[in-house]
């Protein structure tokens, strides 16, 4: 996928979230509108995107408040002291963790500014239609009861899991919660 067809999803998401292209481009670039296309094609080719992405405007849109983010906590290691007076080394695995938030946009443009390539870092909250198609094969093999089994290796070291890796989404439910289910008893 190239910068310009990853910058025409980004900028699709943004403004069905509400975000506003032709104004954003004609007051913080000062440039005439020609067209959406020819938009991109200038923030493309002369690398001004990275003004776009961190458009607070733009990252208020693209990350809905209340929208529930997906995060990686790095590990962690720390001495501690324990209550006979020795120290310990506490080491904590990283992990992912869910959360909805009003601010969701801010912890993005900060972890975005870390990244070393802000559209890659956009890519990994991007459902598209080659990573959806992947992720589904590699679901439906692993749950499929006709699957050839796996072979065992003898004790071999876990590989350690990459940060980057995208995990699938949550399923659906497909009956009613339990409270729903219960018959409706009036207190009196």
């Amino acid at each position: 996928m190239t910068r310009l067809e990853l910058l025409t999803i980004v900028v699709g998401r943004a403004r069905t979230n509400g975000f506003e292209f032709r104004r954003w481009y004609t007051t913080r670039l000062e440039l005439p509108w020609i067209s959406a296309e020819a938009a991109l094609k200038l923030l493309d080719q002369q690398r001004r995107y990275y003004a776009l992405l961190f458009s607070h405007d733009f990252a208020c849109a693209f990350w809905k408040a209340g929208e529930e983010i997906t995060f990686s906590v790095p590990a962690q290691s720390f001495q501690r002291v324990k209550p006979d007076g020795s120290t310990a080394t506490v080491t904590r695995e990283a992990f992912i963790r869910r959360s909805a938030r009003r601010d969701a946009w801010r912890y993005h443009l900060r972890e975005m500014a870390l990244a070393d390539e802000p559209l890659r870092y956009l890519r990994k909250y991007l459902n598209v239609e080659d990573d959806l198609t992947e992720d589904i094969a590699a679901a439906t093999a692993a749950d499929s009861p006709n699957a050839a089994p796996r072979p065992k290796k003898a004790s071999a070291p876990k590989p350690v899991k990459d940060a980057r890796v995208k995990p699938l989404p949550r399923p659906l439910p497909t009956d009613l919660p339990a409270f729903l289910r219960r018959p409706y008893k009036p207190q009196i």
